[in-house]
């Protein structure tokens, strides 16, 4: 009998097959409000007619997306739910959505790999807006990985020109780079974005002359410019390879430029980051070897923790769609069977349109009664104001 989705592994796909030419990996990494989303639909566009990008989307908690995702990480995860149910804030919600994700990585492996047999060469990652969260985090490193030992994979670092224009969170945004650089250790290119507002050229000459930033710090009153001074000394030679280019995202302005560079970085990953990978690879491979079956040595100790949430999509009905039908758009019919209902991956044009409108109003109700709770507080304290004046007079 022909394998089920569900019986896809890692082991399949990266360590007997080997690093594979397409599609090139490019995850889009920077702080939140650098505009990395509108950086990925630019680069989509610009991107289409040559290399056919494959898109998926890393973020649970943004409402819409200004570009189609061929794998939404909505679909698969409910952002608010995962709140609601492990009692979490915005940022632990995301942290816990993309291990949910994550849980499912080699499936997700598996649909890339399938988009470049179809002739997706580029396969671009959009990543949440809290940077640490996937930089930091057990499950980015997963993906990021993961990605690397299967297909080319390169790192582009969004960065915000206009507020960059303070050296000292100019510096804040190179520390940050040259962290993520060092703990990705793949290609890197910075994208300087937003030069539709504020032209990138002093960024470029911070980088390549010590003194212009030097005196640029010194016009800077802050406590800081000691460890900014130094730092700065301390990524000279970070600076020395780091490929930059400026763009604008709104307008599409540098990005015939920056697509050469896309292509420069993954020559950079066959000549210098494929053999590093690669070797991972075999040492992986006589890892599963030594131990076929690690799991049949956990020992079974303490209380098991249920996870509480049905994560499964349902349809406007209320009916539960089978893994099998969402499965069909990507793996042939020979290869599907029936799953219980689990975390799994579908394409924004496959998934049930559900419309949540109890709550929006619900949401709508309790804004209606804040603010007559409000109006009611201002109203009692203007007048417990007006009773003192008037026993003062």
């Amino acid at each position: 009998s022909s394998a089920s989705i569900n019986d896809i592994n890692l082991q399949a796909l990266s360590l007997t097959e080997g690093i594979r030419d397409a599609p090139v990996c490019i995850i889009v990494l920077g702080m939140a409000g650098s505009g990395k989303t509108t950086f990925t639909r630019s680069l989509i566009q610009h991107a289409q007619t040559q290399f056919n990008p494959y898109v998926v989307n890393l973020d649970p908690a943004c409402r819409e997306v200004p570009y189609v995702a061929h794998i939404d990480i909505r679909d698969t995860v409910n952002y608010k739910e995962v709140m609601k149910q492990y009692q979490l804030g915005p940022n632990g919600g995301i942290v816990t959505a993309l291990n949910m994700f994550t849980t499912k990585m080699p499936k997700f492996a598996e649909l890339v790999r399938r988009a470049g047999e179809r002739g997706h060469k580029w396969c671009i990652i959009d990543t949440p807006g809290q940077i640490e969260v996937f930089t930091w985090s057990a499950s980015g490193n997963i993906i990021t990985e993961g990605l690397a030992t299967m297909f080319p994979t390169i790192v582009v670092y969004v960065m915000d020109v206009v507020r960059s224009v303070c050296p000292t969170t100019f510096m804040s945004n190179m520390l940050y780079a040259c962290s993520i650089l060092y703990k990705t250790r793949l290609p890197f290119l910075v994208a300087l974005n937003k030069i539709d507002l504020k032209e990138c050229s002093f960024v470029q000459e911070w980088m390549t002359d010590f003194e212009t930033f030097q005196d640029a710090l010194e016009k800077e009153q802050s406590y800081v410019n000691n460890l900014t001074r130094t730092m700065s000394l301390t990524l000279d030679t970070f600076y020395e390879n780091l490929i930059t280019c400026g763009v604008s995202a709104k307008t599409g302005v540098g990005f015939a430029k920056l697509l050469t560079h896309v292509l420069e970085c993954v020559a950079e990953y066959e000549r210098d980051y494929k053999p590093v990978y690669e070797k991972m690879r075999l040492e992986r491979l006589a890892q599963q070897a030594a131990n076929p079956d690690p799991a049949a040595h956990i020992e079974a100790a303490g209380a098991v923790v249920p996870l509480g949430l049905d994560l499964s999509v349902r349809s406007g009905n209320g009916s539960v769609d089978s893994l099998s039908y969402l499965m069909h758009s990507y793996i042939p019919q020979d290869s599907v069977s029936n799953a219980e209902n689990s975390v799994f991956l579908m394409a924004p044009s496959l998934v049930p349109q559900q419309h949540v409108v109890e709550e929006d109003m619900e949401t709508d109700i309790k804004g209606d009664l804040e603010e007559q709770n409000f109006q009611s507080f201002v109203q009692n304290h203007m007048t417990v104001q007006q009773s003192k004046r008037e026993k003062q007079q």
